[in-house]
Parts: structure tokens; sequence; C-alpha cells
């Protein structure tokens, strides 16, 4: 069966050529040219996937991203927009937006973007649909360390003797990535891609990592031990410096 894509923007020769692109790509396509059409749309048919252009008269991109992941939240959604800020980019974090791309996007770009997507919404729900983990699954996501403390990636809990910190699931994808890869330091816009899930420019990319940086550190409070190896490379990224 063939993916559904939904375009949404309010200019008629982007939303056509898009939709064009993506029909050329073998694609179930379907435009509209507004944010209140996009959500009626989304209510009424299934849809995998939305490009949705951020400025729009009336319900702009963010509003209509909003409503779409209480109404279908297993669609994926990359936001188009020709005004890039930092304060847009965070927003989109805390959205689930699955990427941000600046127009005007090649359409190779579009279409990789596409393909990331729809295979992220795939991977997602079979993963849902196989089931409970396996024990050898369970055991590869808890981590035990020297001083006492386990970090059960798969419950998202840090533990050590009475002291918990719960994770929440971007805090947990930020911590899976840096334990699984010790000693390799990530970009801030690696990371930005990997826990989230979109790309963003290597200036904007800090200013979105920050503040899950800084939520992650504030619960490893209660576990020196770990947070010390959590570190901030200057100028770079991040990395985790694994015990000796």
């Amino acid at each position: 069966m063939k993916s559904v894509i939904l375009v949404v923007d309010d200019e008629p020769v982007a939303r056509h050529s898009l939709s064009d692109i993506l029909r050329l790509e073998g694609y179930s396509v379907n435009s509209v040219p507004n944010g209140q059409a996009a959500v009626e749309y989304v209510r009424t048919h299934p849809v995998d996937l939305m490009i949705v252009d951020l400025r729009m008269p009336g319900m702009d991109g963010l509003e209509v991203v909003q409503v779409v992941n209480q109404s279908s939240p297993d669609t994926e959604v990359i936001l188009l927009t020709a005004h890039g800020s930092t304060e847009t980019a965070i927003h989109a974090l805390r959205l689930r937006i699955h990427d941000y791309l600046l127009k005007p996007a090649p359409p190779a770009q579009i279409i990789a973007s596409v393909k990331k997507g729809l295979s992220r919404r795939e991977a997602r729900l079979s993963g849902r649909g196989a089931g409970a983990a396996t024990p050898a699954e369970e055991a590869a996501s808890e981590y035990r360390f020297k001083d006492g403390t386990t970090a059960d990636l798969s419950r998202r809990v840090i533990r050590k003797s009475k002291k918990m910190a719960h994770l929440t699931p971007a805090e947990g994808r930020l911590l899976r990535v840096l334990l699984e890869n010790p000693g390799k330091v990530f970009s801030h816009r690696d990371l930005v891609l990997l826990v989230q899930g979109y790309d963003t420019s290597p200036q904007e990319a800090p200013e979105v990592l920050r503040p899950l940086v800084s939520r992650l550190r504030h619960k490893l409070e209660d576990f020196p031990n770990l947070m010390s190896r959590v570190s901030s490379v200057r100028g770079t990224g991040y990395v985790y410096e694994e015990e000796s």
C-alpha cells in the first residue's frame, strides 16, 4: 500500500510542485491550502506523514502540529519554513516534529527526509505491535555502574539505593545515545538529529539541545558518578566517558 502524504501550504505553486515531486516518487499525495483544512482532513482520513508550511494565514504550522499530535499521534510531521529561528526550532522540538527544513529545500533533501520519517513511523508501529521486549533486549537496556547506580533505559528509570529519577522519552534517548557510544564525541547537531529526529543548523543546534541537557543533568544530580561522565566538549558537543 502506498504511503499517504498530506502537503499543507498556502502558496499554490509550492503546494503543487511539492505534490508532483512526491507523486513521482510513488506516494499517494493530497494537498490543502491552509491549517484548518489540514486539521479537518487528518480527522477524517489516515495520513502517514504531513509536510506543513510554518507561516500561513489563520492557523499557522505549529498550531496545526499541536492539534494533529492529539488527533493523529502516529502521523510524522516535516515543518517547512522560509524564516528559520532558534525559538521556532525549540518549539518544534517540544512538539515532536520529525524534521525542520528551510525553504527552498532541494527536492532530494525533502525526499530523503520523507523516506526517513516514514521509516521511523514504520519502525515505531512495528515495535509497538511486537509486544514486550525479550529478556535479552531488557538486559541490553540496563546499565550497572560500580557505585551501585543502575540506569534502566527501557523504563527510563535511574536508581541508587533509595534514590530514583524518571526520565522523559527525550531524556532517555539522549542518555541512551551517550551510554551506547562511550568515548565518542557527538556534535550538538548530531544529538538533535539522533534524539529528536530532525535536522537543524550548526548555529541553532546548541540552543535547541541545551535545555534538554540541562534537564537531564538536573535529574542526574543524585547520581554523581553517572553525571560526572556526561561531559561537555567545548564548542563541539557532548561525550560519555566510560568507567575505567
